[in-house]
């Protein structure tokens, strides 16, 4: 890596109360489990050597408070920032795809043919999410220059920062696996991103 690289350490917020229902939590403000905060004090420790110059977090509370698990190890506070936020789903928000199919099997139908196009119904498209997210990514990046961020945010809006970071269309979005409390590592340096982990989850 080059001298002078940022590494962007990025994350999805640990497993969140009622993870295993599955539903669409988009931006309801929902807090971390017991689990959750269990995986973000592993990747707190695996990431205690690298000397973070700053931690970003949207201003929901499971980032929130995932940023401040992977933050305590270096002094710092987490710098919340709302254009973070995961995607608005709308008035789907709190459903689970079975309900969502049984309700609104037409509007359903069409978001899934259409992952990256079709805007939630009442809430937000995939360029939407990415068009508030990325300016945020890239102020981070061009405010710490040659030193390692980190960014503890959410699923959908890791994939579309990856997508953006990497050149890729946002259709490819769910080619990116963020499971809860995953570590992703970008690296920017002369004019370009560079992926070097995807995903990688804590042990528990």
């Amino acid at each position: 890596m080059g001298s002078r690289a940022t590494l962007i350490f990025l994350l999805r917020h640990g497993a969140v109360v009622l993870a295993e229902t599955r539903r669409f939590i988009g931006h309801l403000d929902v807090p971390l489990s017991a689990r959750g905060e269990a995986q973000c004090r592993e990747q707190a420790a695996r990431l205690g050597s690298e000397r973070l110059a700053a931690v970003f977090t949207s201003d929901l509370v499971r980032s929130r408070r995932s940023g401040e698990i992977i933050a305590a190890p270096h002094g710092l506070a987490p710098i919340a920032v709302g254009a973070l936020r995961e995607m608005a789903m709308g008035r789907w928000e709190g459903l689970t795809a079975e309900e969502i199919q049984s309700r609104e099997p037409a509007a359903f139908a069409a978001w899934m043919a259409r992952v990256g196009e079709f805007p939630f119904p009442e809430g937000e498209s995939v360029p939407d999410l990415a068009r508030r997210a990325w300016p945020a990514l890239q102020s981070n990046v061009e405010t710490h220059p040659g030193q390692p961020v980190a960014v503890v945010a959410h699923g959908g809006t890791n994939r579309a920062l990856l997508c953006r970071a990497l050149g890729l269309p946002l259709s490819r979005l769910l080619g990116f696996g963020q499971d809860y409390a995953a570590l992703s590592v970008l690296e920017w340096n002369g004019g370009r991103f560079t992926l070097h982990r995807l995903n990688e989850e804590p042990g528990l």
